[in-house]
């Protein structure tokens, strides 16, 4: 079984209903980072000296192959990354090899092999 990291960036009033949507959409779990920064084509603005920038949230999701792609398009709907400039993002990289996910496999085994 070959898994995929899909990585997400986005606004932490987005996070819950982002991953309640990648589960549905097969993901067995995640890892949030809290409290990011991050910058886009513009600098962030300041008033005074603070921030304005929003808090972003890390979303870290390991999934099964087959499933990665939908995962990620559920992702991107749900969070409107397209229709909301500054919302976030996400990508998906290859992972080489993983260990401690031997419980997922078998779980996710029965939803692969209906989906092939």
């Amino acid at each position: 079984m070959r898994f995929k990291l899909i990585i997400t960036f986005l606004t932490e009033d987005r996070t819950d209903k982002v991953l309640d949507a990648a589960r549905e959409a097969g993901a067995t779990g995640a890892t949030v980072i809290n409290h990011a920064r991050g910058e886009g084509l513009e600098p962030p603005k300041t008033f005074f000296g603070f921030n304005l920038e929003t808090q972003r949230d890390v979303l870290l999701l390991l999934v099964e192959e087959h499933l990665s792609r939908s995962i990620l398009e559920k992702i991107a709907q749900v969070a409107k990354f397209e229709e909301n400039i500054g919302a976030g993002i996400a990508f998906q990289i290859d992972v080489e090899d993983a260990i401690g996910v031997s419980h997922q496999m078998r779980k996710l085994t029965e939803v692969v092999e209906l989906k092939i």
